[in-house]
C-alpha cells in the first residue's frame, strides 16, 4: 500500500481554458496564457493534476458527453503540444436544480474524493485551484489550500469571501510555483 500523496485540483474553464460558457466545439479552444507552462511544471514536479468541472451543458441539454469528450480531447492536445499533461478529469454533468444539489457538483466534494480513492491521493495535503469560489470551497471543506485566480468571470463576491481568506492568487503560474515552493522546502503557505 503507498501513501497517499497531494494532488493539484484545478477547475478548466476559466482556469486551463478561457470560459467560452459552455463550450461545445473543440475548435473554441483557448488555452489561457501560461496555463500550460504551469501544468508542465507541476508535472516536472510528479504532482498529479487532476481537472474537477462542473459542465451542467450537459445536463441542460446544450452539448452531449460526446461534444464534452471532443473538446476535451483538444484541450488535452494542447497541453501536449506544450509538454504538459492533466492525470484525470471528472466532470459534474448535472444542471443546478432549484431544490438539492447533487453530490458531486461543485461545491460539493464528491469528485474529489473520487478522484482521491482512485489516484491514492491525500485531499488535505491537497491544492485547490479555480476562477470561482466554488472551487476553491472544496479546499475548506477538505482542509487543503485554495486559491482563486480572478478572471473575467469571477463573480465580485468570490473575490471578496476569497480576499478575507487571503486565498487569491494572480495566476495558474503563480499557484504552481506556490505548491513546487511548499514541496521543496521553499515555503509553506496555507
Amino acid at each position: 500500500m503507498t501513501t497517499p500523496r497531494p494532488a493539484a485540483f484545478l477547475d478548466r474553464d476559466g482556469t486551463i481554458i478561457e470560459d467560452m460558457a459552455y463550450i461545445s466545439r473543440p475548435e473554441d479552444v483557448r488555452l489561457l496564457p501560461g496555463a500550460a507552462e504551469a501544468i508542465r511544471s507541476l508535472n516536472d514536479a510528479g504532482v498529479p493534476v487532476i481537472v474537477v468541472s462542473n459542465q451542467s451543458g450537459i445536463g441542460r441539454g446544450y452539448f452531449t458527453y460526446d461534444d464534452f469528450a471532443r473538446v476535451q480531447g483538444r484541450i488535452d492536445e494542447l497541453l501536449r503540444a506544450e509538454g504538459a499533461r492533466l492525470d484525470a478529469t471528472y466532470i459534474c454533468p448535472h444542471a443546478p436544480s432549484g431544490t438539492v444539489a447533487c453530490a458531486c457538483r461543485k461545491p460539493g466534494v464528491e469528485l474529489f474524493r473520487r478522484a482521491a480513492h482512485e489516484h491514492d491521493l491525500d485531499v488535505a495535503a491537497s491544492w485547490y485551484a479555480g476562477d470561482k469560489w466554488r472551487d476553491v470551497e472544496p479546499a475548506v471543506t477538505l482542509h487543503g489550500r485554495g486559491y482563486l485566480i480572478p478572471a473575467n468571470s469571477t463573480p465580485a463576491e468570490d473575490l471578496e469571501r476569497a480576499r478575507a481568506r487571503s486565498m487569491i492568487r494572480d495566476s495558474l503560474g503563480d499557484v504552481a510555483r506556490e505548491i513546487i515552493a511548499t514541496l521543496t522546502g521553499g515555503h509553506r503557505a496555507r
